[in-house]
């Protein structure tokens, strides 16, 4: 750490193993020397123990190439890549290779140095993080103009690659707080090829297909409830005197057995049926429903007509259930557990979004921005991105 390169020498010479050794938080020496931008040092511990470059993580899982990209040690970065080309490759837990870390740090000359090492190696230049972001999704997100300028000129960058939202480095510029450098950004983008992804556009075509798919059983459950309809008029015996228990052709067959039932599963079919129709008529209505909030009420009404359908399957089983009492206590556990279950999700997936859509508010019109790391109070700098 305090780069005293006669010492480590003399004490590797005696003692080599020493170069594997790991600290308390899984560092090895090379791991300091790496963060520490200590040339001669790491040379001496690669000379004792090259296997340390891509083998040892520290405990956030980074490698010493990584601890040295993420402080911009150019010549170190230089000499652990050449002596062990398989610690480029070398990932984080999160996924990261050294070519993020250099991005996610704006460590623009280490990510130059290694671009050129491996540009070959077109898979790991665009190598995706756990949240399926490249380095030029991260360079976009932070506004990095010399570095997204260097990537797209290197011509093995994927300008349209998709991360796990879906989403083009094009469309993380557009969904970002606008920046002074936003137009320069976005010439460069689509000069290079970029796409914008509707994202809207195929939110609308999959709720239309959905919202179709739930009209149509909705429709059916209409006209052909449990049990079916009669089949014939029986309004009189074979005397012609008055039946205690009438029913006409044509009519639900549920209705006359249960009507409590019968009322309970037409008023969530009905329900469901509407508000899929609700959700129709609004994306074919030519109305300007392309913003966000728009979208945010769609799919809320399709969380209340996809309830409604659940709703109507529970009635429409319990119907359809023999009434022995053990066959009504199992139908009752397992409906009580299904309906307690789906509203625990309900609710995850309304304030997931609504948390989703306040963040988003927030960002688009600067109230918060990217958490930026900050050295750990009582750390040196130098070593908090260990």
């Amino acid at each position: 750490m305090l780069g005293h390169a006669k010492f480590v020498k003399a004490v590797l010479s005696r003692k080599p193993e020493l170069a594997s050794e790991l600290d308390s938080e899984g560092r090895s020496p090379l791991h300091l020397a790496a963060a520490k931008g200590h040339l001669e040092i790491a040379r001496e511990l690669l000379s004792a123990d090259p296997e340390v470059c891509a083998v040892v993580r520290n405990s956030d899982g980074r490698t010493p190439l990584h601890a040295a990209a993420v402080k911009g040690r150019v010549e170190v970065v230089a000499e652990l890549a050449r002596v062990s080309t398989e610690s480029t490759r070398a990932l984080t837990d999160r996924g990261e290779t050294s070519l993020h870390l250099c991005v996610r740090h704006n460590k623009f000359e280490v990510l130059k140095l290694l671009v050129e090492a491996v540009r070959k190696d077109g898979e790991l230049v665009n190598w995706r993080d756990c949240e399926g972001n490249t380095i030029l999704h991260i360079a976009v997100a932070k506004k990095q103009f010399e570095i997204i300028k260097f990537l797209l000129t290197t011509g093995v960058v994927e300008v349209n690659a998709l991360n796990k939202n879906g989403s083009t480095s094009l469309d993380i510029l557009i969904q970002s707080p606008r920046d002074l450098r936003d137009l320069e950004i976005e010439e460069l983008l689509r000069t290079a090829g970029g796409k914008h992804t509707d994202w809207l556009g195929r939110k609308r075509s999959a709720l239309m297909v959905v919202a179709s798919l739930i009209s149509t059983v909705a429709f059916q459950a209409g006209l052909t409830p449990p049990g079916g309809v009669w089949q014939d008029d029986y309004q009189v015996d074979s005397n012609g005197n008055p039946v205690d228990d009438p029913h006409t052709v044509g009519t639900a067959v549920m209705a006359y057995k249960d009507s409590i039932q019968y009322s309970t599963f037409m008023i969530f079919n009905t329900i469901a049926f509407l508000a899929s129709l609700s959700i129709i008529l609004l994306l074919v209505s030519g109305l300007p429903l392309k913003r966000r909030r728009w979208m945010w009420l769609q799919m809320v009404i399709m969380w209340i007509t996809i309830t409604a359908l659940v709703m109507t399957y529970f009635v429409a089983l319990r119907n359809m259930s023999p009434k022995e009492a053990d066959v009504q206590n199992m139908l009752r556990e397992v409906t009580t557990i299904s309906v307690l279950t789906w509203l625990v999700l309900m609710v995850i997936v309304l304030v997931g979004n609504v948390v989703r859509m306040n963040l988003w508010i927030l960002r688009k019109y600067g109230y918060i921005k990217e958490k930026e790391s900050k050295p750990s109070e009582g750390i040196d700098e130098d070593q908090e991105e260990f």
